[in-house]
């Protein structure tokens, strides 16, 4: 057995079987844990010994699911929260302090940009924003009191991408923490940390799930710097319950033969939409056209599930196409077994103005696919008829 193959190790990492020797992990559906004398309550609570507290701090199924997450992205440890953007706001809020600049991606997902434009800087802490494709932005963008950069690559949903290793360097000679949003990615396909980042996350909710099942956020770093998420993250409360983390820990064994056919089919969508008259562009990493092409090849094992087009006619047009399609879901989710196509500009990111959304590249005939699971040539017919 080859165990340090990606699809052996999802499969066959898994806690340590208990004296029933159950083949499948079960579920530990407790919030706190019995202690065998007064001693032992002391030690734990004084970090003197290891062992489970409170399921806030830590579960077995948790902590299964992270070891198994790290072992895969190929970081140290890691953290579970509730939702992908717990693990955002847990890892900006754990390292951020009144007066300390952001500089991110401007292509972000929506609540994101909530975070940065009307949340932190009530606290005092500010931002800038920089194009994934203008490398000089990143590097003017850059002040004393930076602390983070932050990126989605590939972004949602203009699909951009950046150099991560060229980021990572430029950053480290800056002394500045780099934080990925992986979530389209996953680490199938992509790991951050191999190319110099300090934290990659993900909204476990998609594709890791894949299934449209559940809630989850996955933090992962250092065993240094999840030292300082844990120390925010078991007083703030942001925590994964048991049975999200036994779910996705079990979506893990499925992830690699999920993506293989997600990124099959979705190169196969981005190449016909090419052909169509009434698409003005299209965005997918694999794609000759896509301007970080090489970086992309470079960096990703494949280019992803999602593919996002730009129909003539904008909202109208737009509206026109979702509304005709039969099979695909109307949905703001994405990474389904099912799928799903969303219009950003009237969901996910609806509450940018429309300057803001035309900056990211999001303008009213843009629609995001999330391409699933079923025969590729029902997919297609769908898309077809709808455009037609």
């Amino acid at each position: 057995m080859q165990e340090d193959n990606f699809e052996t190790l999802a499969i066959r990492l898994q806690a340590e079987r208990t004296q029933f020797k159950e083949h499948s992990v079960p579920l530990y559906l407790t919030s706190s844990y019995k202690f065998d004398d007064a001693e032992e309550m002391r030690a734990l609570f004084a970090n003197e010994k290891e062992g489970n507290v409170y399921s806030r701090y830590a579960n077995p199924n948790t902590d299964e699911l992270i070891n198994k997450m790290a072992v895969l992205e190929g970081a140290e440890n890691g953290w579970a929260t509730a939702s992908g953007m717990a693990a955002i706001f847990t890892t900006f809020a754990a390292f951020l302090q009144s007066g300390d600049h952001v500089l991110s991606s401007r292509s972000v997902f929506g609540s994101t940009h909530q975070l940065l434009n009307n949340i932190f800087p009530k606290w005092g802490i500010s931002y800038t924003y920089a194009d994934l494709d203008k490398p000089k932005q990143w590097e003017d963008g850059i002040k004393p009191n930076t602390k983070i950069i932050f990126v989605e690559t590939p972004s949602n949903p203009g699909i951009d991408i950046i150099d991560l290793e060229w980021l990572c360097n430029l950053a480290r000679k800056h002394e500045i923490m780099v934080v990925v949003d992986n979530c389209f990615a996953t680490p199938y396909l992509q790991q951050p940390i191999k190319y110099g980042a300090d934290i990659s996350i993900h909204s476990a909710t998609k594709f890791i799930d894949g299934q449209g099942r559940t809630l989850g956020g996955i933090i992962l770093g250092s065993n240094k710097l999840i030292k300082e998420i844990e120390g925010f993250a078991r007083h703030s409360g942001p925590a994964m319950s048991p049975f999200n983390a036994w779910l996705l820990s079990k979506s893990l064994e499925t992830l690699a033969v999920r993506m293989d056919r997600h990124c099959e089919s979705a190169l196969k969508v981005a190449r016909f939409l090419e052909t169509q008259e009434n698409v003005q562009r299209v965005m997918y990493p694999f794609l000759e056209s896509h301007p970080q092409y090489e970086i992309a090849k470079k960096q990703m094992k494949q280019g992803g599930g999602i593919v996002t087009l730009v129909v003539h006619g904008g909202v109208e047009a737009a509206s026109l196409f979702m509304d005709k399609l039969k099979m695909f879901s109307i949905s703001a989710n994405l990474g389904d077994t099912r799928s799903i196509a969303t219009h950003p500009a009237t969901s996910t990111h609806s509450k940018l103005t429309e300057e803001q959304r035309l900056e990211v590249g999001i303008e009213q005939g843009t629609i995001r696919l999330s391409i699933g699971l079923e025969h590729i040539d029902d997919i297609i017919a769908d898309i077809k008829q709808a455009l037609s």
